[in-house]
């Protein structure tokens, strides 16, 4: 069944539309986490696992902090209750870039978007995030300024 129809002829006749989702959810490699108004976490599929080193049963139930770096925390949360107060996000369509700290300490570079998550009456219920590390870009990224930095120096003479 999709959206309470049956789909004949594919996946849809041997598996049920939630078992799909669910499977979808927890395979995916991207971390995908879902948190409630009040940035509590609610999912933690085996993606986010595998990036930021907690376990679900480590994060379900914690705040968004296990995570988010001390200096970007006042920055994360203002802009988060803001989502939650007015229902919209540019980050639905846009890709947002803001480090993360994984459970041994490390800082990682995350991309990730957002999807506001209503409930049956409409209400805003929480937000999910399917974010990816971005880490090993990013360093290419930051060594290729760093050599074209030092490069156009030599071509002016510096």
């Amino acid at each position: 069944m999709l959206g309470g129809k049956s789909i004949k002829g594919g996946v849809m006749d041997r598996i049920h539309y939630e078992e799909l989702c669910r499977k979808l959810v927890q395979g995916c490699n991207d971390a995908i986490i879902y948190s409630d108004r009040d940035g509590v976490i609610r999912l933690w599929n085996s993606g986010a696992e595998q990036m930021l080193g907690f376990s679900a049963e480590e994060a379900i139930g914690r705040s968004l902090d296990i995570f988010i770096p001390e200096n970007q925390r006042a920055r994360h949360w203002e802009g988060y209750f803001r989502v939650m107060q007015t229902g919209t996000t540019r980050y639905a369509a846009e890709l947002l870039a803001a480090p993360a700290i994984r459970k041994d300490g490390t800082r990682i570079s995350t991309e990730f978007s957002m999807t506001i998550i209503r409930d049956d009456a409409g209400e805003i219920a929480g937000t999910a995030a399917v974010m990816r590390d971005v880490t090993a870009r990013w360093q290419k990224e930051k060594a290729l300024r760093t050599r074209l930095a030092e490069l156009e120096k030599v071509s002016s003479g510096g």
